[in-house]
């Protein structure tokens, strides 16, 4: 099984970023126990923030991958192009937030992602991912 965790703008800064709000383990440090607790499956992770490469990188994982876990971080709020890239691909999506969007600003509270995903975790801080590929498990 493969699969790839996808995370978009900002969240290349965890660890140090607001840590109230999403803890002070850095995504790499996170991902290598993902690896640890799944060595079964083959797990890629892919930073990007640009809209653009994290497009790309859904049309390249979208047709060869079991499943993908996408943390779009504020795209998930703003952009159309990225829903319409996870409706164009084969692979399911599951939207991950760390933290709790309906706790946050009112513009947090809409995700034009969620609608072509299979599932949205949120809240739940980096255990989201973890929860997303045992779905797909």
């Amino acid at each position: 099984m493969k699969m790839i965790i996808i995370n978009g703008p900002n969240l290349n800064l965890l660890g140090s970023r607001e840590p109230d709000i999403y803890g002070r383990q850095p995504f790499e440090e996170y991902f290598a126990t993902l690896q640890q607790e799944f060595p079964g499956i083959t797990l890629h992770y892919f930073q990007s923030n640009s809209e653009g490469a994290l497009i790309d990188k859904l049309h390249e994982a979208g047709f060869t991958y079991d499943g993908i876990v996408l943390n779009a971080g504020a795209y998930s709020h703003t952009s159309i192009a990225i829903a319409d890239a996870i409706a164009a691909i084969r692979t399911p999506v599951i939207e991950v937030h760390i933290s709790n969007v309906y706790e946050r600003e009112e513009f947090r509270h809409h995700s034009y992602l969620a609608p072509n995903c299979v599932g949205c975790i949120t809240g739940l801080g980096l255990r989201g991912y973890e929860l997303a590929i045992r779905y797909f498990l």
